[in-house]
This record gives structure tokens, sequence and C-alpha cells, in this order.
């Protein structure tokens, strides 16, 4: 373990910031356990169904503002994908095999997930499972595959979004919600903030990337987000979850809304702020071993985590009786107290899933041909190879 930790410290190119897979990293984690800690399967009438605690105890949701980090997660990608454009054209690579390429590195993942669920929703079928149940659990498993497909077509938007200002994607948001809320326009305007409310933290960071947010600027995103959010929140009539709950009128996240985009805002101007700390937290050779293993494993862990957690919630039938915080009813802050135990082993079933998966996801980087390239190990193992070639400036 320590000469892997030297070695992936040793491979890292002097120039990558570090600070970029810190902020990713801890994306994914707030998306995983927001989920975990909000999603659950209720045993009732011989069949699982979905159910959220928000339903029962509002109070609980400003727990969504911690663990809803999605705008963290689009605002890393636009400032890597303006970065990676600009590098490949530099080396004369098209805008067609550029974006092929990472549109290939997004989606070979989802293969395995699809294949897998579709044997496993025949073998459930087959065996007698009834249709709900089976309904439930492969719309919880396929439910990442949305964030796919949006930031696939940010990602294809990149040349473009390298000269936008953020307010354009913005104004359209606000536009959109004042037609719905404002003068009671039709519902379905409402997914036009898909694109257009994720497209604002992918500005930004194409604006990071430009060089274009230093200073007291990011405080001022800060202050200025915030009271926004306040706003939107105390006297806008919007929910104050940053999630969807199951029943409500209104979801802050589907479609996304003014006062998500707004709070996305504030993440991303404390991800600026957090940004040298991190980097000097990434200097300490373990630290930034474990967070460049889990970069190495994002698409990985955003795809089956939901899968890990339902393999533990239905390894949890076989016993006699509704274990408390995984299949009794989510109406109590007791079963929030049940579900923090649970997670651990959430924990264990995802690096299982990551152990059978991962093998088959990876996709084969190409080396920059002017640079040696430094393995992790001394050894021909692919798998412990893998971290070296994705620690290339080209790939980050």
């Amino acid at each position: 373990m320590a000469a892997l930790v030297a070695r992936i410290d040793a491979a890292t190119p002097p120039e990558r910031d570090r600070a970029v897979d810190a902020l990713r990293g801890c994306a994914i984690a707030g998306v995983v356990l927001g989920h975990w800690l909000v999603t659950a399967l209720v045993s009732s009438d011989g069949a699982l169904h979905g159910a959220s605690p928000l339903q029962h105890t509002p109070w609980l949701a400003p727990i969504s503002w911690i663990f809803q980090t999605l705008a963290v997660f689009f605002f890393v990608g636009g400032h890597v994908a303006v970065k990676s454009y600009a590098s490949a054209r530099g080396r004369g690579t098209s805008y067609r095999q550029w974006l092929a390429a990472r549109l290939a590195r997004l989606f070979k993942p989802v293969i395995a997930l699809l294949c897998t669920w579709t044997l496993i929703a025949g073998a459930l079928l087959a065996t007698g499972t009834t249709l709900g149940t089976v309904h439930t659990l492969t719309k919880l498993a396929v439910s990442p595959l949305w964030f796919l497909l949006v930031f696939a077509a940010l990602t294809a938007l990149t040349p473009l979004v390298s000269r936008m200002n953020a307010l354009v994607p913005l104004a359209a948001v606000t536009v959109v919600d004042v037609s719905r809320f404002a003068l009671d326009g039709p519902s379905g305007l409402g997914w036009i903030n898909v694109i257009a409310g994720w497209l604002v933290p992918y500005c930004l960071g194409a604006a990071w990337a430009r060089g274009q947010l230093a200073g007291r600027s990011r405080w001022a995103l800060l202050i200025g987000s915030v009271l926004a959010t306040a706003v939107l929140l105390i006297w806008g009539g919007y929910p104050v979850s940053m999630v969807g709950v199951p029943g409500a009128a209104v979801s802050n996240l589907n479609p996304p809304t003014l006062a998500a985009v707004a709070f996305g805002l504030a993440q991303c101007a404390l991800a600026l702020l957090l940004a040298e700390p991190l980097r000097r937290a990434m200097r300490r050779p373990a630290a930034w071993a474990a967070m460049a293993l889990v970069n190495l494993s994002a698409m990985t862990v955003f795809l089956w985590h939901q899968t890990a957690m339902m393999a533990i919630t239905t390894a949890g039938l076989l016993t006699s009786a509704a274990l408390p915080g995984l299949h009794t009813p989510p109406d109590s802050p007791a079963w929030a107290v049940a579900r923090l135990v649970w997670l651990p082993l959430f924990a264990a079933a995802l690096v299982v899933c990551w152990a059978a998966v991962h093998p088959f996801e990876k996709t084969k980087r190409r080396e920059n041909p002017t640079r040696r390239p430094m393995p992790l190990l001394p050894s021909p193992s692919p798998t412990l190879a893998q971290p070296a070639a994705a620690l290339s400036p080209t790939t980050q």
C-alpha cells in the first residue's frame, strides 16, 4: 500500500490541479450518501415500494443542502471539459474526435449496468417476483442515467460554453420559472431547465477555466447566491428540500428550479473558496492517492451505488422480520438513526459491485507520445497500472 501511494503521487504531473479531483470526489460522495439517506424501500403487501423520509419528517429537508452536490459535479465538469477541448485543439484533434472520446468514456460503463439489470429483472420475473417490485427496483437502478444524458448534452455544447456567460442560461431559468409559477404557464416549460439549469454551473466552471473567477468575485458570488436562495425559499414559495419529495406539488430537482440553481451557485462559490485548502490537503501522498482512486472509479460508484443499496435491502428480506432503517416505513427520526447503521454495509456492497464490474468498464486511454508513462507498481497487472495512464494531464 505504501508503494502504491508513493507511485500514484510520483505519477501525477506537477501541473495537475488536484483540487479539481478533490471537488469531483466530494461531489460523488455527496450524491451517493444523499441517495442512501433519503431513499427507502418499504416492504408491504408482498412487494417493495419506494419511499422517502422527507415525506414524513420535513424538518430533515436541510440535510439535502449538504448532500445534493450535483451542481459541483457540473461545475467541475465544465472546468475540465473546456480545458480538455482546448488541449485537444492544440494537438490538432477535431471536435468530432474529441467528443467521441469523451462520450465513449461516459457511456461505456452504462452497458454493464443495463446488461446486468436486464438479467436481474428477467430472473426476478421468472421466479415469481411481483411486477411492482421489479418496476421499483429497475427504476431505481437506472435512475442515475438521466444525469449522464444531461452531462453528454452539455459536453457536446462545450465549444459554445467556452465562450458563454453563465448569466445567459440563468436568465432562461428565470424566464421559465416566472412563466410557470407567476404567469400560470404550462408546466411542461420546466423541462427547459433540465438543460438550462445545469448549464449554469457548467458555464461557471468554464469561466473558472478561463481564469475569470478570482479574488473578491468568489465571495460576491457566495453572498449573492445565498441571499437569492434564502429569498426564493422564504418568500418565493419554493420547497425547502433540494431533492425531490414524493407527493410534493413542486420539486426543486425534477426539473431544476431557480431556487435549485441559486443554491447550486452558492455551492460552486464555496467550492472555489475551498479550492486552495484542498490543494494543500492533496499534497499529502496518502490523501491524494485515495482521491485519485475514487476519481478513477467515479462512474462505477455513481452508476452502481443504488444497486448496492438494493442488494443489502433485498438480502435483508430473507429474515423473518422487517429490519428497522431498511424495510420499515421512514416515518420517524428513529428510521434515520437506524439507516446510519446500514451505511457501512451499503459501502461494502458497493465495493463488491466495483470489484465485479470495474475491470469491464475501464476505457483504454491514449498515452501522450511525448511523455514516458510511469507505472504505479513494478507489475504488469493492467488493473494496478491503470491509474498511471489516468493521471495524464490530457484526461483530467
